[in-house]
């Protein structure tokens, strides 16, 4: 009797010494609140053993969309996907023939779907293009911004109701252009001006391809991020506004891993954007361009009807992080959707990823990419991923743990997105940051996690009110065993 109540006194002690901490642990700790935190980077990470960060794969679901009305054509591209309510917008660049960019003959289509998958081409009636008006075209007439007009969802609170969604688009004689819309569909410039201009930028070339701009709750800015040539190689840089208007001197941004600087490589379109529920990670599904990688020879070219020229480099999608600021976290160097079995997967400029992933199923969510580009079969493409799943902490069979630095959360219970094995689990400690177990939270006192599921609430033998812990600073120790770990989140 006596031994337990000494180790009932011992434990109380570490308990209330803990909570009398010295402020700089705290403030030592990163501070993650209520938000959902990906396992796509090391960012959170103190200590890996036997578990490592695996890229996730994509599962392919077929063509979501023929580029096949007299408008479109083979070199369609530059998409952009939007989630407005209920309603999705695709907008991509309608171009039937090869031409310089920013030519006149260069159109801006609107395609809609209810869920994501199934898409349909509205009958606008707001311009005459190769003498008819039933079409789904959204911007004509506005060359150079036509070549790579790319529209956002102002989220910004405030925001007059015509400047709804706003867009950007522009070639480097133009300068980067800021167009607005009420509904997506009629649009106007902001100013004559452009926002953007080749003085601001210190680069011999710039911005002949998709620039894309958006509201960051996170930073609390519009964030510009288009592309540069530096030192021969495609690059990316960034810029920051208040306003959609003036725009701050443009960072390069730089690529790291865990380990230190990640290759450079040519990145031609970048597509970073918010994860949409996680808004303070920015994710880029990139188009990694291989210039001068030649697979197919002239005669398998000629078979599948690729332009000519259009043939003689490769390219894939890579996956990208950043959390603001000058660099992306190229935890992955690898790709992330390869190009697809035959010909037509292989050729120029193909394979590039439409902008913003989004939710299409409860569990599940989309990524497009443009395909057999400068080709009749020209088309979007449509890929699933689980939500938070572009990539997991992974343990094998024997097992591991993962290690979290200090952190201070807000909330009163915690939630895993999670996979495991029949054999497999995942079970939870909570520590104070010196690594010592919280009483009522150690792992002899966790329940273990056994399944699938998007979003399951962790208990101990106490149950699963951890309010007690709410804005003190913790350490969080998973020990996996034959499974996967996606995200994690302290729900309010």
């Amino acid at each position: 009797m006596r031994h337990r109540i000494f180790i009932f006194i011992l434990l109380a002690v570490q308990f209330l010494a803990y909570f009398q901490s010295p402020v700089a642990a705290e403030d030592d700790a990163i501070q993650i609140g209520s938000r959902r935190e990906l396992l796509v980077d090391h960012h959170l990470i103190d200590k890996l053993e036997n578990v490592r960060l695996v890229l996730n794969h994509p599962r392919d679901e077929g063509v979501a969309l023929e580029f096949d009305e007299p408008w479109e054509g083979l070199f369609c591209g530059y998409c952009t996907v939007i989630k407005d309510g209920e309603m999705y917008r695709l907008y991509y660049r309608g171009s039937p023939k090869v031409g310089a960019d920013g030519n006149p003959n260069e159109v801006y289509c609107c395609a809609e779907s209810k869920d994501g998958i199934e898409w349909t081409k509205p009958e606008l009636d707001l311009f005459d293009v190769q003498g008819s008006s039933k079409n789904n075209i959204v911007l004509a007439n506005a060359a150079p911004v036509t070549h790579n007009f790319c529209p956002m969802l102002d989220t910004r609170p405030g925001i007059p109701a015509d400047q709804r969604y706003k867009a950007i688009g522009g070639t480097m004689t133009s300068g980067l252009i800021a167009l607005v819309s009420a509904d997506g569909l009629r649009w106007k410039k902001l100013q004559e001006e452009p926002v953007i201009t080749t003085d601001m930028v210190p680069y011999k070339y710039m911005f002949d391809s998709q620039n894309l701009a958006f509201w960051s709750t996170h930073e609390g800015k519009y964030l510009c991020y288009f592309r540069v040539f530096e030192g021969g190689i495609r690059r990316i840089c960034r810029s920051v506004s208040d306003d959609f208007i003036n725009w701050s001197e443009p960072v390069l941004m730089e690529y790291r891993t865990s380990s230190g600087e990640a290759p450079i490589e040519h990145l031609y379109t970048n597509q970073t954007h918010p994860y949409f529920r996680a808004p303070h990670l920015y994710v880029s599904v990139a188009a990694r361009f291989m210039p001068g990688r030649q697979v197919l020879t002239e005669e398998q070219a000629g078979e599948i009807g690729v332009s000519p020229a259009y043939f003689k480099d490769t390219s894939d999608a890579i996956l990208m992080t950043t959390r603001g600021g000058g660099f992306y976290d190229r935890t992955f160097l690898s790709g992330f959707i390869r190009p697809g079995i035959g010909a037509r997967n292989w050729v120029s400029r193909t394979n590039y990823p439409a902008l913003n992933v989004v939710q299409t199923g409860p569990a599940e969510m989309s990524i497009y990419l443009n395909q057999d580009y400068a080709q009749p079969t020209s088309h979007l493409r449509r890929y699933s991923l689980r939500l938070d799943g572009f990539a997991s902490a992974r343990a094998p069979y024997r097992g591991g743990e993962l290690l979290t630095k200090p952190l201070v959360f807000t909330g009163r219970e915690f939630a895993i997105n999670f996979g495991t094995s029949a054999a497999g689990s995942i079970r939870i400690e909570i520590q104070d940051p010196a690594g010592n177990p919280l009483p009522g939270f150690s792992l002899a006192e966790s329940n273990e996690q056994i399944g699938n599921e998007i979003e399951r609430v962790v208990t101990w033998k106490q149950g699963s009110d951890v309010s007690s812990l709410s804005g003190k600073p913790v350490r969080l120790r998973f020990v996996i065993k034959d499974a996967d770990l996606y995200a994690f989140k302290f729900n309010e």
